[in-house]
C-alpha cells in the first residue's frame, strides 16, 4: 500500500516537472524577423506630371426659369362671373381663363349701335339731298339752255324787224308808203327789243338758278361727308366698347401652365392702371422649353460665347444622365452687385418635369489652347483645411509631402498650377499616409 502511494507521488512530481519545463520553454522569446524584413518599403504605383490640353470648366449654380412668364391683370372693372381654370391647369394660347361681368359696357354698346343706325340714316338722307341737288342743277341748266335759244331767236327777230324798219323808213321818206306803215313797223321793233331784254333777263335768272343748284349740291355733299364722319366716329366708339368688352374675357397669351391664381368667382376686380401694382389675377408660365439661368463669375465671363457647351445636373433627378445643351444667350454685361454675367441655356421639357425654380449645377466648358500641368485626380489629396498636396518621389524613391495649387478639374484630371514640374513623379492613389523621407518601392506598370 505504501509502495503504491509512493509510486503515485513520483508520477505526480514527474508530470509537474514536465509541465514546468513546458511552460518555461514557451515563455522564452521567439526568433524575431530580420531588420531587413522590418524596413521593407511600401510598394506603390507612380504617375508623372504631364503637360496636356485640358478643357477647363466653370462649375456654377443653375436655376430653371419659365421660358415665358406673364402676369394676367384686369383691363376692365367688374365682377368675376365665371372662372375657367385653376393652378396646375395646362392651357392653349388664347384659352379663356376667367370672364368679368361688365353690364354697363354691354348697355353702352347697344346705345352705340343705335347711334350708328341713326348716323347711317342721316347719311342716307344726305345722299338724297345730293340727288335732289343734281336734279335742280339739271333743271337750271336746261332753263339756261332754253333762254340761250330764246336769246338767239329774239336777236334774229330783232335784226329782221330792224331791217324792215329801215326799209319802211326809206319808203316813207320817198312817200312811197304812208307814215302809218312806219309806225306799225316801229311798234314791232320796239316789241322785239323788249322781248330781247326779257330773254336776256331770263338767261341771267337761269344762270343764277344753276349757281344756286350747284351750291345746294356742294352743301349736300358736305352734309354727306359730315354724316359719314359722324358714322365713323360712332363705329369707332362701338369698336372701343367691343375691345373693352373683349378684355372682360381674360385669355392665355401663350400655351403654358397656370402657376398662380388669386381670384375667385364673385370677386370685384378693378382695372389695373399701373403694371406690377397689386397681385395679378393669374400667372401663366410656358415651361416647354425652359430657360436655365447660370451666373458666371467675371473671370470666366469673357470666355463664354453663344454655342459653348453646358452640362447641367439636377439633384431632383438623382441617377439620371446630365443634360447637355449649347449656351443660347449671354447677357453681355455683369451684375454690379454680384460681379457675375447671366448665361442662359434652353432645355427641352416635353415631359414637364423641369419646373421653374428648380436648382441645378452647371458645368460650362471654357476654350483653352495652351498646355497645362496635370495629374490624375486620384493622385491629389486634400488635408482637413482643403489644401491640396501630393507625395513626390525623388530619384532615391524617397517620399516628400509637397503642397500644390490646383486649377480646373474635369473629374478625371486636375490642373496643377504650382508646386510641380512636368515629369515629377508622385504616388498614385493609395490608402496609406506617407511620412517625409519614407522610402517606397515603385511597382512596374
Amino acid at each position: 500500500m505504501a509502495k503504491t502511494i509512493r509510486k503515485r507521488s513520483q508520477l505526480v512530481m514527474y508530470s509537474a516537472t514536465l509541465m514546468l519545463a513546458s511552460c518555461t520553454h514557451s515563455s522564452l522569446p521567439q526568433a524575431t524577423s530580420s531588420p531587413a524584413e522590418k524596413s521593407a518599403p511600401t510598394r506603390v504605383r507612380a504617375v508623372a506630371v504631364e503637360a496636356a490640353k485640358v478643357t477647363p470648366t466653370t462649375q456654377q449654380p443653375a436655376t430653371v426659369q419659365a421660358y415665358y412668364r406673364t402676369e394676367i391683370r384686369a383691363r376692365v372693372s367688374g365682377y368675376i362671373s365665371e372662372l375657367k381654370v385653376d393652378i396646375g391647369d395646362f392651357v392653349d394660347q388664347g384659352a379663356p381663363l376667367a370672364i368679368i361681368a361688365v353690364p354697363e359696357m354691354q348697355q353702352a354698346r347697344e346705345v352705340a349701335k343705335a347711334h350708328i343706325e341713326k348716323q347711317l340714316a342721316e347719311e342716307q338722307a344726305a345722299m338724297s339731298g345730293i340727288a335732289l341737288a343734281n336734279a335742280r342743277i339739271q333743271s337750271a341748266e336746261a332753263k339756261l339752255a332754253q333762254t340761250e335759244s330764246e336769246i338767239q331767236r329774239a336777236a334774229a327777230a330783232l335784226a329782221a324787224i330792224e331791217a324792215e324798219f329801215s326799209r319802211t323808213e326809206d319808203l316813207v321818206a320817198r312817200r312811197s308808203l304812208e307814215n302809218r306803215m312806219l309806225d306799225e313797223v316801229r311798234k314791232k321793233r320796239d316789241s322785239e327789243t323788249a322781248n330781247q331784254s326779257a330773254v336776256l333777263s331770263a338767261r341771267q335768272s337761269a344762270a343764277a338758278d344753276v349757281v344756286v343748284a350747284q351750291a345746294e349740291h356742294a352743301a349736300a355733299e358736305a352734309g354727306v361727308s359730315a354724316a359719314k364722319a359722324a358714322t365713323r366716329v360712332a363705329q369707332r366708339q362701338l369698336g372701343e366698347l367691343d375691345a373693352a368688352i373683349e378684355y372682360a374675357t381674360l385669355r392665355a397669351p401663350f400655351a403654358g401652365v397656370i402657376t398662380q391664381r388669386s381670384v375667385n368667382p364673385g370677386d370685384l376686380v378693378r382695372q389695373s392702371s399701373e403694371v406690377g401694382v397689386g397681385a395679378p389675377l393669374f400667372v401663366v408660365s410656358q415651361i416647354d422649353p425652359v430657360r436655365v439661368h447660370i451666373p458666371v463669375p467675371e473671370m470666366q465671363a469673357a470666355s463664354i460665347t453663344v454655342g459653348t457647351t453646358a452640362t447641367i445636373s439636377f439633384p431632383s433627378f438623382p441617377g439620371e444622365a446630365n443634360r447637355e445643351a449649347p449656351v443660347t444667350r449671354i447677357a453681355g454685361e455683369l451684375d454690379p452687385s454680384t460681379r457675375t454675367m447671366l448665361v442662359e441655356v434652353e432645355l427641352e421639357n416635353a415631359d414637364k418635369r423641369l419646373l421653374p425654380g428648380m436648382f441645378g449645377q452647371a458645368s460650362i466648358a471654357l476654350p483653352s489652347d495652351s498646355l497645362t500641368n496635370t495629374l490624375p485626380a486620384r493622385a491629389i489629396r486634400f488635408d482637413e483645411k482643403g489644401q491640396a498636396y501630393v507625395y513626390v518621389i525623388d530619384e532615391n524613391q524617397t517620399v516628400k509631402n509637397v503642397p500644390v495649387g490646383t486649377g480646373f478639374d474635369d473629374g478625371k484630371r486636375i490642373e496643377v498650377t504650382t508646386g510641380l514640374a512636368v515629369g515629377d513623379r508622385v504616388i498614385d492613389a493609395h490608402l496609406k499616409r506617407f511620412a517625409n523621407g519614407e522610402v517606397v518601392s515603385i511597382l512596374a506598370d
